[in-house]
C-alpha cells in the first residue's frame, strides 16, 4: 500500500458513520465555546488592539476623525511618498494635494504597483486579542494585491465600531464569499533557515491609524 492509499483509507474510516448524502451545511457544529476571553469597554478594546499591533511591529497612531487627513499627510511626508494607490472608497480629502493619487486599476501589473510609494486603505474589522486587521476587498480596501505589493501600507481603523475582541466575533461580521486578507504581524521568513527577512510577501512597513469620534 502506498502513501496515497494509506491516507485515503484513514479518511474513509473517519467518515464511515457519515451518510453519503449528508452535506456540510446539514451537520450541526456546536458553537458553545467562549467568544472572547474578557469583558472589555471600548477604550480597553482599543488599547489592547494598539498594544498587540505594536508588539507585531506595526506603527500605531491615534487621532480624532477630523484629524485623519492631517495625520495621513504627515505620515506620507515622513515617508517621502509622492504616489499613493487608493481604492475608490477612500475620500479625496484623506490624501494631501501634493501626492499623486493612483487608482486601484485591475490592469496594473505587480511591477507598476511595486513602483508606487504607498497604499492607503480602510479595513473590514480589527481583532483586539490577536492584533489582527482584516481586509475584505470593500470599497475602501480595494483588491488584495494593492495591500500586498507596495512597501508602505497605511490602514485606517475606525474605533469603536470596527474593533472586536476576538476572532469568532470578527468571523460573524465577514462574508465568507468575499476575498479576505488577514494581517497579523509582519510577513517574514525564518521558519526554515532562521534568517528573518520582513516584507517577503507584504509591505515592510505597516502604519495603522485608529480614529475615534471627536469628543
Amino acid at each position: 500500500m502506498n502513501s496515497r492509499e494509506t491516507v485515503l483509507g484513514r479518511v474513509r474510516r473517519a467518515l464511515a458513520d457519515v451518510p453519503r448524502d449528508e452535506g456540510p451545511d446539514e451537520t450541526h457544529v456546536p458553537r458553545d465555546y467562549w467568544t472572547s476571553h474578557a469583558e472589555r469597554s471600548d477604550a480597553e478594546r482599543l488599547d489592547l488592539l494598539a498594544e498587540n499591533l505594536a508588539d507585531y511591529r506595526a506603527l500605531v497612531h491615534r487621532c480624532g476623525a477630523g484629524e485623519l487627513p492631517a495625520t495621513i499627510a504627515e505620515l506620507l511626508r515622513a515617508r517621502g511618498a509622492r504616489s499613493v494607490v487608493a481604492p475608490p472608497g477612500i475620500p479625496e480629502e484623506w490624501l494631501p494635494a501634493e501626492v499623486e493619487r493612483v487608482a486601484d486599476d485591475p490592469a496594473a501589473s505587480p511591477r507598476e504597483l511595486d513602483a508606487l510609494d504607498s497604499v492607503v486603505t480602510g479595513c473590514a474589522v480589527a481583532v483586539a486579542e490577536t492584533g489582527t486587521i482584516v481586509l475584505d476587498a470593500g470599497e475602501d480596501q480595494g483588491r488584495r494585491r494593492i495591500s500586498l505589493v507596495p512597501d508602505h501600507h497605511i490602514c485606517v481603523v475606525r474605533a469603536p465600531e470596527q474593533i472586536v475582541d476576538s476572532v469568532p466575533q470578527a468571523l460573524r461580521r465577514l462574508d465568507p464569499a468575499r476575498p479576505q486578507t488577514w494581517i497579523s504581524g509582519p510577513s517574514a521568513t525564518s521558519d526554515i533557515e532562521l534568517d528573518r527577512v520582513e516584507g517577503v510577501h507584504g509591505p515592510r512597513t505597516l502604519e495603522v491609524i485608529i480614529t475615534s469620534p471627536e469628543p
